[in-house]
């Protein structure tokens, strides 16, 4: 139980082996493959194969999570596509990972850090190819800012690919929510970015692959903010 005036703890989501979005959006195409095979036709086994690749895009797997409140754990499964420092709106400096998820990634995200949701900012219009060094700037992207026990705030930006045009997020401003607990998705082809204090040491580096919850992308140091 949270102590009296702790903020409330984020109920991770989605939590099924298998993100319910799968099962509406696998019933096309197989809605598709019982109409061909009634027809005896050979595309059958093409819409089958698709219904299947909606259902294994959505796989939501257990993980464990692995250090201690200091560890960075990876928000994503994928390839990481950009490791260094940038300069920020305030004009400090700060560690951005970003992460590339094809669409045979698992494109639930988790939280890299244990905090509290201090704000959360939706962002861009476009949808260009997630690989594409402008896509962090002008795509459809939702960035969730923690706070950490110990003052340090982390950014973790969701950002829409050429293909996925949907991000679902569930924390709520005031939250705090675990190291590791998954929080949301994106649906098909995306990319995530972690932004961390510039005395993060990253533990990963360009074309690295990496899993979500179970990869160490940095560590923060012990001394704190």
């Amino acid at each position: 139980m949270p102590s009296p005036g702790a903020p409330p703890v984020f109920v991770e989501q989605p939590t099924q082996r298998v993100v319910p979005d799968a099962w509406k959006l696998a019933a096309i195409p197989l809605g598709f493959a019982v109409a061909f095979a009634l027809a005896g036709s050979a595309f059958t086994w093409l819409w089958l194969g698709l219904a299947a690749f909606v259902v294994a895009f959505f796989r939501n797997p257990e993980r464990a999570i692995p250090g201690d409140d200091r560890t960075v754990v990876s928000p994503a499964d994928g390839k990481v596509i950009a490791v260094g420092e940038v300069e920020q709106a305030d004009g400090t400096k700060a560690l951005r990972i970003g992460i590339f998820l094809s669409v045979f990634n698992v494109h639930v995200n988790r939280a890299p850090l244990a905090g509290r949701v201090v704000s959360v900012e939706r962002s861009g219009s476009k949808f260009l190819a997630a690989f594409n060094p402008e896509a962090e700037r002008l795509n459809v992207a939702c960035a969730m800012t923690l706070e950490t026990a110990r003052g340090e705030r982390v950014r973790v930006v969701q950002i829409t690919g050429l293909i996925a045009r949907r991000i679902v997020f569930h924390p709520r401003v005031g939250d705090w929510i675990v190291r590791g607990a998954r929080y949301g998705l994106i649906r098909f082809g995306s990319r995530t970015d972690v932004v961390l204090p510039a005395s993060a040491r990253a533990s990963v580096r360009v074309g690295d692959r990496v899993r979500g919850g179970s990869s160490v992308l940095a560590a923060l140091p012990e001394t704190g903010a």
